[in-house]
């Protein structure tokens, strides 16, 4: 956690085009900054000419509509050029997301005026290594999975810490998550949830198989490589993007990023735990379910 220092003066307003409201919703928090003095623009997250700007620094701030897919979205934008983040939950989950649909109004005075904190959320780096060439590496917020692919099968999959074995498991998959990826595929998996605040990298499988079945909770700086034997289809997937095949004997490398994810928080450090427990009792997806079948 860091205190804010400064105000933005230019914020983009992005909002999912596929979430119904979305838009609208983001064209009524521009006129708001731009009625209390700011300087907003609106558009889709998929704009190609916003992003542009986004990625060329023109902007101090983006305030991302959506869930918690547009906030990953929005993320793996806006931290590589290290611009601070803020959500407003127009979508069905909100994990990382501050704001709600109901309630924004009261906080963007408040934004504009600097009373808020940045909250930095830890970033991995994951690099596949295919028949023996690194890859381009992926920024990661949320998880870098390790699984079989169409076949119902499991993989032999093998970690490796700072070089050194320290488990091979017979799985449908492996994740290494971020403390932000600890309440995403890894929470459904059995894993813990790790605070937001921290810089430890969670190991945990996926439906192991006369295995170890426990999450490994790794050490700050610690970098991980997951490697990986199959007679079959084998992927990696970088927070739920398009599957990247690999092959027997082919490798992702794991570490901790030099970037952060900087969030903008209003509410103190103990929301996480607050939120946290009220998502587990009313999950909205759980509602949603139970509504269509009645």
């Amino acid at each position: 956690m860091i205190a804010n220092t400064a105000p933005p003066e230019k914020i983009a307003v992005m909002a999912h085009p596929s979430i119904p409201e979305a838009l609208d919703v983001a064209q009524a928090v521009g006129e708001m900054i731009q009625a209390l003095g700011g300087s907003a623009t609106v558009g889709s997250l998929y704009d190609e000419s916003l992003r542009a700007t986004v990625q060329a620094r023109a902007y101090d701030l983006i305030i991302a509509l959506g869930g918690d897919g547009t906030m990953l979205r929005a993320g793996h934008l806006c931290a590589p050029v290290d611009m601070p983040l803020l959500g407003i939950n127009i979508g069905t989950f909100g994990f990382l997301v501050e704001l709600k649909r109901e309630n924004w109004h009261e906080y963007i005075p408040r934004l504009l005026a600097g009373d808020f904190r940045y909250e930095e959320r830890m970033m991995l780096s994951a690099c596949c290594v295919r028949a023996g060439e690194k890859n381009a590496p992926f920024d990661v917020i949320n998880d870098v999975v390790v699984a079989r692919g169409q076949y119902v099968r499991p993989i032999k999959v093998e970690a490796l810490l700072n070089g050194a074995h320290i488990a091979s498991y017979v799985a449908d998959g492996l994740i290494a998550a971020t403390p932000t990826g600890s309440t995403a595929y890894a929470l459904a998996a059995g894993g813990p949830i790790l605070p937001p605040e921290i810089r430890n990298i969670l190991l945990m499988p996926v439906a192991p198989h006369l295995s170890v079945d426990r999450a490994v909770v790794l050490s700050e700086g610690s970098t991980v490589t997951i490697r990986v034997f199959t007679s079959h289809e084998a992927v990696v997937s970088v927070d739920g993007q398009p599957p990247v095949q690999l092959s027997s004997g082919d490798h992702v490398e794991v570490t901790a990023h030099e970037k952060s994810l900087r969030m903008v928080r209003f509410q103190d450090p103990n929301y996480f735990y607050r939120n946290l427990t009220a998502y587990m009792e009313h999950n909205p997806l759980i509602s949603i379910k139970t509504n269509d079948r009645s």
